[in-house]
Order: structure tokens, then sequence, then C-alpha cells
């Protein structure tokens, strides 16, 4: 055979081999059912509503290699109302999505999901992703943690907030970057700092309500308990009808042993915002606190008849209604959670 004819031969099987691998690694993708593939639109709206099966077709879609991050970001948020093993390794390996965005929904998820101590295992090694958005995320996730918490990644978090900070410091300022820069100041006690942050922001954007609130609490830090009252009581007087800052009121009121106050607070800002599940969970878990079972019963009943995924509200019922000995109620609510979601961990311990 005529040497130009061996290479061209040679090069038709190395073709052909090549031809046959790729077909091989494109079979070895998983096939996703039909039924599973155009059933997205009907498992979000199981989740978000609480419906029976709502767990199992919400672990479906985020199992599809094929869903788009975008649809993905959506499914992660309803995921912490429907947590289990499966769950948690489903958040667990989107932390290694190739979408920034989808690695920031799962950390959210991890947030929600995992108690604070395995919090720092599963998020730290986020700490050097190489996005710096994703970064932020995991920082923000792990803030509040202590350093028994953080564990290993407690240097590893010190590291990222310190280049976090000199970032921060190196832009252009502005209201959202001052406020960050108050949060990492708060977070390593530095008072002064946060508090000169926080002027910024409210200078830069004086109707930031967030940054208002953490000037409260950081003057309240500073045991200037005072001119924190005072702060809070002249915003009131300028926008009576905040439920931000009502509730922020009750919240205040509660931290400074003023429950009965504090009701008064957190009853105005569910009044103004009758939708928010945050304000109404605040208010059940006060009016619990002052020994009003049945009023925060009542609470609790209104954010699950409005908000039927909502798992804390519901699993907290169970437990109010266990207390007032009505059993009819609890076997109820029980059978319905295990409906929407059979593994969850509260019915695995005996709910």
């Amino acid at each position: 055979m005529p040497q130009s004819r061996r290479y061209l031969f040679i090069s038709l099987v190395a073709l052909l081999v090549i031809g046959l691998a790729w077909f091989s690694l494109r079979d070895t993708t998983p096939v996703v059912p039909e039924a599973i593939k155009h059933g997205y639109s009907e498992a979000l709206a199981a989740a978000r509503g609480g419906q029976p099966g709502a767990a199992r077709v919400l672990y479906q879609q985020l199992k599809r290699p094929d869903l788009s991050p975008k649809r993905r970001v959506w499914l992660h948020a309803e995921l912490p109302n429907y947590p289990s093993s499966v769950a948690l390794k489903l958040a667990d390996a989107d932390l290694q999505n190739e979408s920034p965005e989808v690695r920031i929904a799962a950390i959210r998820s991890i947030s929600a999901l995992v108690p604070n101590g395995q919090r720092s295992l599963l998020l730290g090694p986020l700490l050097d992703d190489s996005e710096q958005n994703v970064r932020l995320a995991a920082i923000n996730a792990l803030l509040g943690l202590s350093p028994d918490e953080l564990g290993l990644y407690f240097g590893p978090l010190e590291q990222a907030i310190d280049a976090w900070e000199l970032v921060l410091k190196s832009e252009p300022q502005s209201a959202e970057n001052q406020y960050q820069l108050a949060r990492l100041h708060l977070h390593n006690a530095e008072l002064k700092e946060a508090q000169q942050a926080l002027d910024n922001t409210l200078r830069l954007a004086p109707d930031n309500l967030p940054a208002l609130v953490l000037q409260i609490e950081v003057l309240d830090k500073q045991g200037q308990n005072d001119a924190a009252r005072q702060l809070l009581a002249r915003q009131l007087q300028a926008q009576p009808n905040s439920a931000y800052l009502q509730h922020a009121l009750g919240l205040w009121l509660l931290h400074h042993d003023q429950s009965e106050f504090a009701l008064l607070g957190l009853s105005k800002a569910v009044e103004l915002e009758p939708d928010n599940r945050d304000y109404r969970y605040d208010l059940a878990t006060t009016l619990r606190g002052e020994q009003e079972l049945e009023a925060a019963q009542i609470q609790l009943q209104e954010i699950v008849q409005r908000h039927p995924n909502d798992r804390k509200a519901r699993v907290l019922l169970i437990n109010y209604w266990k207390e007032s000995g009505q059993l009819q109620n609890v076997q109820i609510l029980t059978a319905q959670l295990e409906q929407m979601n059979p593994d969850d961990p509260s019915l695995q311990q005996g709910l």
C-alpha cells in the first residue's frame, strides 16, 4: 500500500475511534424521562403550595443534569422547606455547579438546612471560590458563627474578611459597600468603625432601613441604649406606617426585656404587612413567651394557611397544639407534613 494511502487509512481509523468514543461518552449521559422533563412547572408549584408529594418532585427536578441555572436557583429557594438527607445531598452537589448563581443558591439552601456547627464544613471551601460573588455569599453565610462553630475555617474566614474589607475600602463609597463594611466591622467587634461606616451609609441613602436598624444594634453594643431608643423613636415618628421599623421596635424591646410592649410593635408590623410570615412568626413566638398560647396558635395557623409550604411555622404549630392537648389538630397537620415530605427529620424524630 502506498505511504499516502496508508496515512489516509490510519487517519480514517483514528476518526472512527474518536467518533465511537464520543458516542460512548454521549450515551453515558443520564437520560431524563419525558414526564420529568415536562414536570418542572408542576414541581415548582407543588413545592410552593405545600402539596402532597412536593418533596419528591422537587428532588426529581434538582437531580436533572439538563436543568438551566435559572431554574435550579428557583428550586433552591424552595428546598429549605423540604429537609432530608436527599435535600442536603442535592444542595451539597450544587456547591460545585459550574454556574456561580447556582453555587450561591446552594449556599443559601445549606445555610437553612444545616445547623451552625456543621455548616462551616460544607461552606468553608467556598471561601476560596474563583468567583468573588460566591466568596462573598460564603462569608455572609458564616459571619454569625462562633469560633468553635467555625472550627478549621475560623482562620480562613478571617483572611477572607480582611481581603473583602480591602476591596470595599478601595472602591468609591456607596451605600451598599459601606453597609457591608459595617457588617464586617461589627463581626470583628470594631464598633466605632462600624458606626462610621453606617453613618456613611445613611448619608448616602437616608432611607436605608436595614442600615438604620444595624446602627441601633451598634449603639446598643456600645452601651448607648438611650441613643438607640431615641434614634428608633425619631424614625418611627417620621415613618409610623413602616412595618420594618415597627418590627425592629418590637425586637428591640424584646431584647431589652420589655416583651409586653414588644407585642405592640410586632402586632403593628403584622397589621401593616399581614402577608409577611417572618413578622407573624416573631409575633407568635413572643405571644407564646407571654403564655398567650391560643393567640400564638392563631398567628401560626394564619401563616400555614397563607403559606402551606412554610415548614418552620407548621412544625412549631404542631408543638404548640401538643402543648394545649389538641391532638386531633396535631394528627391532621402531621399527616399533611408527611404527605409533603415523608423524610422530614422532625417526623423521623417522632414529632
